[in-house]
């Protein structure tokens, strides 16, 4: 690029020229008038594909979870959604119409779990000098403790404590409303991170004292949480009448024997593997990653995504609805979509009409790159509507129809939400196979449902994106 001094600086004539372009177009004016009076979102929706958009499908699962979950003023959807998968296998197997897990018992233990994370993190970074001013800890202090999680981390929570229906360990007002907990558990934790790397400058200081300060830090972090959340229970008894109207009766039980003798027969966390979705050329399908620092148990699982192309995963989706089982996701949630009409489809705004422009404006990958897009929120899909393809189909072939597995052409997905049943098709969206294409980036199946090829990529070592790569944002969903 050779430089050619230019004035950069928007000019007066620059902005009367813009402005006297917008009023030669009348359709300006009249699309102005529409959108400055009523809801952006409402005025320029597609009318055509808001009514064409049909709940039916032609594969589904033979139960979906009853009653609709709702996070509430949260970022829980990963653990919203990790349960509504799970309470559906619970309710095949005891034959229970509706059924809740806790997810504010999760929600304490990541929270203990994860402050703990961080200090042990604060901790090693100190020890080795890094610099406090630097990207990484600068990265590691302003995006601590926000509420959202990836699966890995759900895996390690499960594995160690297990869970319980709801009715053991009810919802707090600061489970579902954590922005103030949140905040001064923050402040707590940057002042001891100050302290942290203070310590570590001392002379003589040995590990042992500073692991006996980080010890004394967590029994004021335990406080706070256990004040706004509650006090999970030790051992549980769930009581419950089936479907045949009987009574039946679980415990007295720990939340952990829970989890191993009832959920983990019909549902094994450990045999299920996360796909992702990563087009960039940076890092190539068939590759094992994780993103350093990720995680929220010290000597737990590290976050893994195992990277493929989006046939793959669209399979998986398709195999596992098959086979009655739902299936975690995560996506970008806040783009395309409608929230009212609970739609996710790249033509339910009509851009192209009203400000003469198109959206989206760069491919997936690029996206990434530029911060256009992460993932934002975790669902559950319940439902895949496929019809299979001619092999005598001669037209030419679209970029979505590159992204389908032989033989088959996906539509449309039904998709199981947290944000109550007021909202959608009572709580649950409509999700079109295009959409699917460009904003889905994470699904978690079974291990059976996948090639022996794509279970090798797990024995790999995996390759260390930086903290701040956009494959380590957590589901939370600040767009929500």
């Amino acid at each position: 690029m050779t430089e050619d001094k230019v004035e950069a600086i928007l000019s007066q004539e620059q902005l009367k020229t813009l402005f006297e372009d917008y009023r030669q177009d009348k359709k300006n004016l009249l699309a102005q008038s529409a959108c400055c009076q009523q809801s952006l979102t409402d005025v320029i929706v597609d009318r055509q594909t808001r009514f064409s958009s049909a709940h039916v499908f032609n594969t589904k699962l033979s139960v979906e979870g009853r009653p609709v979950t709702n996070q509430k003023a949260s970022g829980r959807c990963w653990m919203f959604a990790c349960l509504n998968v799970i309470r559906i296998h619970l309710m095949k197997t005891l034959k229970i119409s509706e059924l809740e897990l806790s997810q504010n018992y999760l929600f304490y233990y990541d929270k203990i779990e994860r402050c703990h994370y961080f200090l042990v993190t604060m901790i090693d970074l100190a020890k080795r000098k890094e610099p406090i001013h630097g990207r990484l800890v600068q990265y590691l202090l302003k995006d601590l403790l926000i509420d959202g999680g990836q699966w890995d981390m759900l895996v390690n929570l499960i594995n160690k404590y297990g869970v319980v229906p709801k009715s053991a360990f009810p919802e707090s007002s600061s489970s579902e409303a954590a922005l103030f907990m949140n905040k001064f558990l923050r402040t707590k934790l940057r002042a001891y991170a100050q302290e942290i790397f203070e310590l570590t400058q001392q002379e003589n200081i040995k590990d042992s004292d500073i692991m006996n300060r980080e010890a004394e830090m967590m029994k004021e972090i335990h406080r706070i949480v256990t004040i706004c959340l509650g006090s999970p229970p030790e051992q549980i008894t769930f009581e419950y009448h089936d479907t045949a109207k009987q009574y039946q009766k679980i415990g007295p039980i720990t939340p952990l024997e829970f989890y191993r003798q009832v959920v983990k027969p019909i549902y094994n966390i450990d045999n299920k593997v996360c796909l992702v979705h990563d087009p960039r050329v940076s890092n190539s399908y068939g590759r094992l990653y994780t993103v350093e620092y990720l995680g929220n148990i010290v000597g737990g699982q590290k976050t893994l995504y195992n990277n493929q192309p989006i046939t793959i995963l669209k399979r998986a989706v398709f195999d596992s609805i098959a086979a009655d089982e739902a299936v975690w996701f995560g996506v970008d949630f806040g783009k395309h979509m409608h929230a009212k009409y609970g739609i996710l489809d790249l033509k339910i705004f009509d851009t192209q009409l009203y400000f003469d422009s198109k959206f989206p404006c760069q491919n997936k990958a690029s996206r990434l790159e530029y911060g256009e897009s992460l993932m934002t929120h975790a669902m559950v899909f319940t439902g895949v509507h496929v019809e299979k393809r001619s092999s005598n189909d001669t037209t030419k072939t679209s970029d979505n129809e590159k992204s389908q597995p032989d033989g088959l052409q996906f539509i449309r997905y039904r998709v199981e939400n947290s944000h109550g049943d007021d909202k959608a098709d009572k709580g649950y969206l409509i999700m079109t196979d295009e959409w699917f294409d460009e904003y889905l980036y994470e699904v978690v199946v079974d291990k059976k449902h996948l090639s022996k090829e794509v279970l090798a990529v797990l024995d790999q070592e995996p390759i260390i994106l930086k903290a701040w790569d956009p494959m380590g944002a957590l589901a939370c969903s600040n767009d929500e």
